[in-house]
């Protein structure tokens, strides 16, 4: 069994001090908001952290944070996972020393939190191994993502990488073969062999899988459709595509 490595902690974290002593801490940190025009030595300090420990930021309006907490913030508020993040470059291995054949998601964009906690919970329910998301451009998980998912989101493991192209890189490496779900592919998904390691590859609903992973994704697939409306959304298109692997694994 995979340790869940559940963090429980509040839903952010206010102050300068108290954010640098939550990445020092190793506190799980979704995302940190630092309002626009911050100086100092204090914010050189913080910001000195986040580099070290490979953190990203943004910088917002104090709008923005004060829509977040009245409270004293200083300009700087993290936002706090409730689960833990595992490294993908562990978990791959993990799954071939226990005798069994990967099967991933990568979500490429997918920023609605409903759409991500619909998708968490097919993926648990379908034996999904893991879901890579980007650490940039990506639905918050926080409540929302718990509740959507169904408390699903405790039961799987989420990579977040800097980069998903090197993630699909090593997959690759691995053994893994890459499948991106568009409708501009010519073939239909139910063809592909999922028998063998598998990864499939999840767009947003707007842009679709973003141009630097189709350029290196082994397989594009689709899903037939016979209605007017050109596309399914992107959670229902992945129970689709994801149950097919568990049809064909049977």
């Amino acid at each position: 069994m995979y340790k869940k490595q559940i963090t429980s902690s509040d839903d952010f974290i206010f102050g300068i001090r108290a954010v640098i002593e939550a990445v020092r801490a190793g506190k799980e940190v979704d995302r940190i908001l630092i309002q626009r025009g911050l100086k100092g030595e204090i914010i050189k300090e913080l910001m000195d952290e986040l580099k070290e420990n490979g953190l990203s930021f943004s910088y917002v309006p104090v709008e923005k944070l004060n829509r977040l907490t009245r409270k004293n913030h200083q300009g700087v508020i993290a936002l706090v996972s409730p689960v833990s993040f595992y490294s993908l470059e562990m978990l791959v291995p993990q799954v071939y020393e226990k005798g069994e054949v990967p099967f991933f998601l990568i979500l490429d964009g997918v920023s609605d939190v409903r759409n991500f906690g619909a998708i968490v919970r097919t993926a648990e329910c379908a034996g999904v191994h893991g879901i890579i998301i980007p650490d940039k451009g990506s639905a918050r998980i926080g409540p929302d993502a718990v509740k959507t998912s169904a408390g699903a989101i405790y039961n799987i493991p989420v990579c977040r990488v800097s980069s998903l192209k090197e993630a699909v890189k090593y997959m690759q490496q691995s053994g893994i073969s890459i499948y991106g779900a568009s409708e501009k592919a010519s073939e239909y998904y139910f063809k592909s062999d999922f028998t063998k390691p598998s990864c499939i590859v999840m767009g947003a609903e707007d842009t679709g899988i973003s141009d630097e992973l189709i350029r290196i994704i082994d397989n594009l697939v689709k899903i037939p459709l016979s209605g007017n409306i050109g596309s399914l959304n992107v959670s229902t298109a992945c129970a689709v595509v994801a149950f097919e692997v568990v049809k064909q694994r049977l």
